[in-house]
Parts: C-alpha cells; structure tokens; sequence
C-alpha cells in the first residue's frame, strides 16, 4: 500500500453507476474536479497533441491550474482493437495515473527535470475495469529528441540527451517507455524526460539501464526519415558516449 502524503488529497466522487477519486497535490490547489479529466469540458481550450503516443492526450488551458496536458491511459498492442481504454483494476493503490503521479512528486523532490503532476484520475463503472488520466504542467517552448533529429539542418542534442538519461538512471528511474518522443529540450539545450506510465524506481543495475537504451535506438531508426541507418547509429553513439561519461563520473 502507498505511504499517504499529507500534501495530497483524495476526493472520491460517484456518477449515476459508476465512482472514483481524483487524487491532487494540496500545495497547489483547493480542490479538483472530475470534469477536468474530460477534454469535452475544456471545448476550444483543448487541443489534442500530435506527435507521439496512442493518442488520448491534450493540451488545456485553466484558470485555475494554467497550461496543463491531459492524458488518458490507453492500450497499446492487439488488445486495443476491442479495449481502447479500459484497466483491470487491482484496488485504487494500484491504478496507473495514481503511480504516475506519486512518481513524478519522488521524482521532483531528487531535483529532476520531469513534469509537474496536477492531478489524478480515475472512474470505475462496476465489474473488473476502471478508466484513467493524469493532468500534467505542460512544458513550454520544448522539441521532441524525434522532432529535432528529424528537423534539417537542426543539430539535435545528442549529448545533452546521453547526460539526461544518465542522472534519471543515477537516481534509478526505469522508465517502461523511453522513446525519441518522451526526451523534450528548449533552445537553450535543456532537457525533460516526460511519460512515466508503468515505469518505476529501482537499484541502478546493468541490465534495466540497457534495456532503456535498446528501446530508445529502435525508437530512433524506426523514426530515422530520410536519414540512413549509419547516419542514426552514429548519432545514438554520440549519445551512448556521453551516457558512459556521465555515469562513470557520477555527476
């Protein structure tokens, strides 16, 4: 069971059949709303995010919490063509976009560049499923590793994003999903790592750290474009060189 934090807070709600809670950090806010996790209750002020993913995600305005991205969890694979959305619960310590927002607060509190969580959701309609989403800061003025390495005649920051990778390892992220779209980076060459789902901290150890790296070369050449299978392996190596650096020197 998930240790309480008393800078959150939990408010459970019922809808006609279905309930659920909405899970939010006190320190911000006064109260969420289950509607926030509707992009139809945002009308114009929602606009869904291109690049990367299932879908399932937009970008929303408030007055209350500013810029934010609002993310559904979906399925991936086989599974979606007749499950889109729907997660086999396993008790409300368990739900997705509930760990995903207490891993990006551990995540904070190490001094990492992650999205600031807002709030979480989730809604059970009876049986064995539950839906879910997460309400996230959105990070302005940022490029996908993807986007820039796609761009011509942009030279995108493979060694920032060899340090970056390092520091979360250091701190022992596993992150489930690192792909070309989840490393983000500002003119300035700083960088986020974004998209948590399922991922987890552990005791920093070869094997995870390389599975995390293989994931993220494939995700490389399937989007190469135009550029040649040598020109990206070269590239990732300029990265995987400065991943080796950075964990070696440990800072």
């Amino acid at each position: 069971m998930a240790a309480f934090d008393a800078s959150e807070s939990l408010t459970p709600f019922q809808e006609d059949a279905a309930y659920g809670a909405v899970l939010f950090d006190r320190t911000r806010l006064r109260h969420a709303e289950p509607a926030w996790f509707d992009p139809a209750h945002w009308g114009g002020h929602a606009r869904p995010v291109a690049a990367g993913g299932r879908g399932g995600a937009w970008f929303v305005d408030s007055p209350v919490f500013g810029a934010a991205v609002l993310r559904h969890y979906l399925r991936g694979g086989l599974v979606a063509r007749f499950n889109r959305d729907r997660h086999l619960w396993h008790g409300s310590d368990r739900v997705r976009s509930f760990a995903e927002f207490r891993l990006l607060r551990a995540l904070l509190e190490r001094g990492l560049p992650v999205p600031r969580p807002i709030a979480a959701w989730y809604r059970r309609e009876g049986g064995w499923w539950y839906r879910a989403a997460i309400l996230l800061e959105r990070i302005e003025g940022v490029h996908s590793l993807a986007h820039r390495a796609a761009t011509p005649g942009d030279t995108a920051p493979w060694e920032e994003a060899g340090r970056l990778i390092a520091r979360f390892h250091r701190a022992g992220l596993d992150h489930a999903d690192l792909n070309a779209h989840n490393l983000l980076f500002d003119e300035a060459g700083r960088g986020w790592l974004i998209d948590f789902d399922r991922s987890v901290l552990r005791i920093p150890a070869t094997g995870w750290r390389e599975r995390n790296l293989a994931r993220l070369r494939r995700s490389l050449l399937k989007l190469r474009g135009e550029r040649s299978v040598d020109q990206v392996e070269s590239e990732f190596a300029r990265l995987r060189e400065a991943y080796d650096r950075h964990w070696q020197r440990g800072y």
